[in-house]
């Protein structure tokens, strides 16, 4: 766990300076059997093809109660008996999810006389073992909660296992525990690979199979030596419910796919699915991604209180398929240009899942081939759509308009039954959906055969809010549309005179049969935003509205930083000691985007890490005209003053303001935009 920013009960409690070692740290009357040493770092592609105790073949899939709960009252022995149900009632439990773990804070502040964990009475009145059996009864499995250090990362400072492994993993054995999360809190500087090893050793000692989640979060590179002495671990700081947080650690994860296999598997924290901090197309691209990269699937929301739309996203059993195919290779990319990802994961019975997921706050056609993917020549493809659940046949080209956020998941075979399904279609949208309110813009929309066999009757139609005029230039209906070709409409689009500025939801739809004559209907939504043109002369950006906004944590603030996770609870602006009354308060990884109109020449800032993160944060700032990167900082930390940065964006429709991690996580990163302006 490295950032959440108030989150004392996680992140400030870090290694305390100075090596003890686990004979020292032994409790009275308990001594540590020899440990075995370490093993030599490894690199990625040396990782063993499986865990010694043989668990966790596949990911491990479950719930944890932290990301919904944290250590308030809530969590209780009463939520845990609730989730097991739920799991049964939902179909939870026949998807595949298993373990409903507890997190931190389920302990007393103190060991009894015998040196022996105790449960806290207030939200476990009956025990962990009692939970234990009711877990099972449900014919599920229960996960438990340490820190290999003095104590856990609550605030409270609850008993970690350190110099307690062997008690404490017997502990968790008689009560019937089924996996372990080990922590890194409280660790007083002692080797993590020995320390993460102790407690291998110890939970093999007690005979009990116990899956075993190392949680160190990616310090010392698990990646490279804990094949052999745990079934998972952390690849990255602590997830929290924003685009901005699960987009930086999906990038860290990613590359990291020669490392897992069965067994033993990159774990980039639990889901935020249903949390309520990302929009349900945001939610379907973390699960997708989370999937496509073999991870452990974990819930992270209450799910006592979770949609339909949550429900239908943890429950969608094709795209757990993809997670727990038994050859367990996680996606690699194949390529990321302007925020077009292309990751492609191979399965075992020799189809390839493909996710097409747009970085970017716009619609995004993104490509790719059945070749690239690793499929074998042949003459068609069948490709299933994971989410849509439908079935078509392609050429070769695997190929969608992607939504802002969004991921479309497609499993692709070299199935001699590729001719009994419809063709694939594409939608998209040239020309961009900025629009002025009572003024007529301009677009065209495609509809492309990708299949082998042509589309028949074809038609197209683009739809927007009440009030809106959309109208053809051009046919909207082709008898025919050949393998490659495409149905081209041209369109007007009006909004309303008094249309506010903001962004509004057109879509595109599409109707075609099969040369067998089945009916399809494809369609794909857009964004458009209603914008003004900015004012002549020296504006600032805080006072201009925002076309798009995404913050690592909590929300983008006008004239103050970041602060915490709610929207305005930041503090004065301040960088090396000097306070600014105007600016943007963002946070790793951000970004923002203006209209400029073509009507701009220049944005100047002073920026750097905010004075609230003491001396931690590292970040770098760029500015971006349209998709071009005009100008950039490299990584500030929070040691060095403002620093100025100004980019000419003459001629740019949109301005966007980028800050990044600075290649380390985004531990703290709070960077201020200060005295922002744009010249027009």
């Amino acid at each position: 766990m490295r950032h959440l920013p108030t989150r004392t009960t996680r992140t400030s409690h870090r290694r305390v300076i100075g090596a003890l070692t686990a004979g020292l740290l032994c409790a009275a009357g308990e001594t540590a059997p020899a440990v075995a040493d370490s093993p030599a770092p490894a690199t990625a592609t040396a990782a063993a093809p499986q865990s010694g105790n043989g668990l966790a073949l596949t990911p491990p899939m479950g719930f944890n109660n932290w990301n919904s709960t944290h250590c308030r009252a809530e969590f209780n022995e009463s939520m845990v008996k609730g989730i097991a149900d739920i799991f049964v009632e939902k179909g939870l439990k026949d998807a595949g999810y298993q373990y409903v773990n507890l997190d931190d804070c389920w302990a007393k502040p103190q060991r009894d006389a015998d040196g022996k964990l105790e449960a806290d009475p207030v939200r476990f009145p009956n025990g962990i073992k009692a939970v234990a059996d009711y877990v099972h009864s449900k014919g599920l499995k229960l996960g438990i909660y340490t820190s290999a250090g003095t104590k856990t990362c609550d605030s409270v400072g609850l008993p970690g296992a350190l110099g307690h492994e062997y008690s404490d993993a017997q502990q968790f054995a008689d009560w019937g525990v089924d996996y372990l999360k080990y922590d890194n809190c409280n660790n007083q500087g002692v080797d993590a690979k020995l320390r993460y090893t102790t407690m291998r050793d110890a939970l093999e000692a007690t005979g009990r199979p116990i899956v075993y989640s190392i949680c160190e979060w990616g310090e010392n590179k698990p990646w490279e030596w804990a094949a052999d002495v745990g079934n998972l671990w952390r690849t990255t700081g602590d997830i929290s419910d924003s685009w901005g947080s699960m987009l930086s650690i999906m990038k860290q994860n990613l590359p990291l796919a020669s490392a897992a296999g069965p067994g033993h598997w990159n774990d980039p924290d639990m889901l935020e699915v249903g949390n309520g901090g990302m929009t349900d197309t945001e939610y379907r691209t973390h699960f997708s991604m989370w999937s496509v990269m073999a991870a452990p699937l974990l819930i992270g929301s209450d799910l006592r209180k979770a949609t339909p739309e949550t429900f239908e996203i943890l429950s969608n059993r094709e795209v757990i398929a993809v997670d727990q195919d038994p050859l367990g290779k996680q996606g690699t990319v194949l390529s990321s240009a302007d925020g077009r990802w292309v990751v492609a994961k191979e399965m075992k019975d020799g189809s390839r899942v493909v996710a097409l997921f747009n970085e970017s706050g716009s619609a995004q056609r993104i490509s790719t081939t059945a070749d690239a993917a690793g499929l074998p020549r042949a003459a068609a493809y069948t490709m299933r759509d994971l989410w849509e659940h439908a079935t078509y046949n392609t050429a070769g080209t695997i190929s969608a308009t992607v939504p802002a956020h969004g991921t479309v998941l497609l499993r692709v075979a070299a199935d001699r039954k590729w001719a009994a399904h419809p063709p694939a279609v594409e939608l998209g949208l040239n020309g961009s959906p900025l629009v002025e309110a009572g003024r007529t813009t301009l677009l065209t929309t495609t509809v492309t055969d990708l299949g082998r066999t042509p589309a028949k009757k074809v038609s197209a139609a683009l739809t927007g809010p009440s009030g809106w005029q959309i109208k053809p230039l051009s046919p909207t209906e082709s008898a025919t549309v050949p393998t490659g070709k495409a149905l081209t409409t041209r369109w007007q689009v009006t909004p309303p005179a008094g249309a506010a500025t903001g962004t509004y939801d057109l879509m595109l739809s599409a109707r075609y049969r099969s040369p067998a004559g089945t009916r399809v209907r494809s369609s794909v939504p857009f964004q458009a935003h209603v914008v003004v043109a900015p004012p002549a002369g020296s504006s600032y950006l805080s006072d201009l509205p925002q076309l798009s906004a995404s913050n690592g944590w909590g929300p983008v603030e006008k004239d103050t930083s970041n602060g915490e996770s709610n929207a305005g609870d930041g503090n004065p602006l301040t960088i090396g000691g000097t306070v600014f009354a105007k600016g943007l308060g963002g946070h790793a990884q951000s970004t923002v985007e203006f209209y400029a109109g073509g009507a701009c020449s220049a944005v100047t800032a002073q920026v750097g890490v905010d004075d609230e993160k003491g001396a931690k944060g590292t970040v770098a700032f760029e500015i971006w005209a349209d998709g071009t990167k005009v100008a950039s900082t490299g990584v500030l930390t929070n040691a060095m003053a403002a620093q100025p940065i100004t980019a000419d964006v003459s001629g740019a429709q949109v301005v966007r303001l980028v800050v990044t991690d600075g290649g380390d996580g985004i531990d703290s990163d709070h960077a201020d935009w200060a005295d922002l302006r744009m010249g027009c």
